[in-house]
């Protein structure tokens, strides 16, 4: 059902509710107004005949009663709202008034009738050789009325059908634009966000549309970041396989021919020994550099991808990076706590969970200059996962900073929004309390 209908529906109603009750209200006066009058007229007719009755009981020279009376009614003729009938002493009529003629051609209703019409009151009078009886009569009254109600019926039906007519054409108009935003809002949920509605001359339906556009434009937006975010994600994955596969080759390859040297010197350093001294000294040169490549080469391979994390799960993982940046830097305390368990999470977390402690913790060495991080990552037991990485550094004025060109900061949050999770970071510069805090939550959603 159409609000265009509903509202014509509700007027209709209204409408026709307001005719009925003003109607009724009509009849009811009718009523009581018909009732008065007749009641009236009754009243006078009958202190009338009584003035007649009396008069003739008191001059007898004007003859019988009855006759007197009889004399008198046909004189009278038609009386309004009254009907009189005149009997002997033996109950043979002497007189009945003739029927209203007034309105004759109006015919009510039963309906109508039984509606205003009054309950009929007769009055008898006993008089000498006779009786006389006085009708009320509302025919006349009740004519009268209704060709005044029809009147108004007709006046009133007519005023009915206009409104309705124009409340019609009016919300046809001022609904049109109904329409048009139904019309943007359907596009919209197909996915067509270049819908733009037009100004409207009404200002609710204008500030809809402005409205309307302000939330479009805001849809395009996120989607337009949304589609960014996911290509970040598929940049970053293509890189996270490359740096699998290069410390792979780097592990496979490199590492064999490392070894095979470091082999093929000590092979040489062993026969060379008591023979040749020099050569002997030249191939242990040549050890000593193939251990230097084989660790350079390992930790190129940990910085590419710790194979711990393939292996052993995030939390140890974890444990072997930190421990690794301890013993580079003998000065730092960097703790770690662990919560929950952590080794259920899936490849796609583990990797940017490590990524982003790996990012935190060289910014807070090569900026922050501080001596003292602690690393806490919790598994909720709804299945989210909570990471706190505070540091005692000199810290940072978060707002006049242009995250847009650090790109640790940016590549963090990034991650953390490509797991539909939150990215907060306090730092703090003044007093006592410096460091810089990044607390990081991602849904369990993430882990699907």
């Amino acid at each position: 059902m159409s609000l265009r209908f509903r509202l014509i529906l509700l007027i209709t109603m209204l409408s026709l509710a307001f005719n009925l009750a003003a109607g009724w209200v009509l009849v009811n006066d009718t009523r009581v107004s018909i009732r008065e009058r007749v009641e009236a007229a009754t009243r006078v007719t009958v202190q009338l005949l009584d003035t007649v009755i009396v008069s003739s009981a008191m001059n007898p020279s004007f003859g019988p009663t009855h006759l007197v009376l009889q004399d008198f009614l046909r004189s009278l003729g038609y009386v309004r709202s009254s009907h009189i009938e005149l009997y002997d002493h033996a109950g043979n009529v002497l007189y009945v008034s003739p029927e209203s003629s007034f309105m004759k051609d109006v015919v009510p209703p039963q309906w109508f009738v039984k509606l205003v019409a009054p309950e009929v009151e007769s009055v008898e009078r006993r008089i000498r050789y006779g009786t006389l009886i006085v009708h009320s009569s509302p025919d006349g009254s009740v004519r009268e009325a209704w060709s005044g109600f029809r009147q108004l019926i007709i006046i009133g039906v007519v005023f009915f059908i206009l409104i309705n007519l124009m409340v019609y054409v009016l919300l046809s108009h001022a609904l049109r634009p109904v329409r048009n935003i139904l019309q943007a809002i359907n596009r919209i949920e197909k996915g067509d966000l270049t819908v733009r509605l037009p100004q409207f001359k009404l200002p609710e339906f204008d500030k809809i549309g402005h409205s309307l556009n302000r939330m479009v434009v805001s849809l395009d937006a996120e989607r337009q970041l949304e589609e960014s975010r996911q290509l970040t994600q598929l940049i970053q994955k293509h890189i996270e396989d490359e740096r699998r596969s290069l410390a792979r080759e780097l592990h496979d390859e490199l590492g064999q021919y490392v070894t095979a040297i470091k082999t093929f010197a000590v092979a040489i350093a062993n026969k060379t020994k008591e023979k040749a001294p020099d050569v002997e000294a030249s191939a242990q040169t040549i050890v000593a550099a193939a251990n230097h490549i084989y660790d350079g080469m390992h930790n190129i391979i940990r910085q590419l991808r710790p194979g711990s994390l393939d292996n052993l799960g995030l939390s140890d993982t974890l444990r072997d990076m930190l421990n690794i940046y301890q013993q580079q830097h003998p000065e730092l305390v960097v703790k770690l706590n662990l919560e929950g368990n952590l080794n259920v999470l899936g490849e796609n977390i583990n990797i940017n969970v490590y990524r982003i402690v790996q990012e935190s913790i060289n910014n807070a060495i090569k900026h922050a200059e501080a001596s003292l991080i602690e690393v806490t990552l919790h598994a909720t037991p709804q299945g989210g996962l909570e990471l706190t990485i505070r540091d005692n550094g000199k810290g940072m004025d978060v707002g006049n900073v242009d995250q847009t060109n650090h790109f640790g900061l940016l590549g963090m949050r990034e991650r953390v929004q490509g797991l539909h999770g939150q990215f907060n970071i306090d730092a703090s510069t003044e007093g006592d309390q410096h460091g810089t805090t990044i607390k990081i939550s991602i849904p369990k959603e993430a882990n699907h």
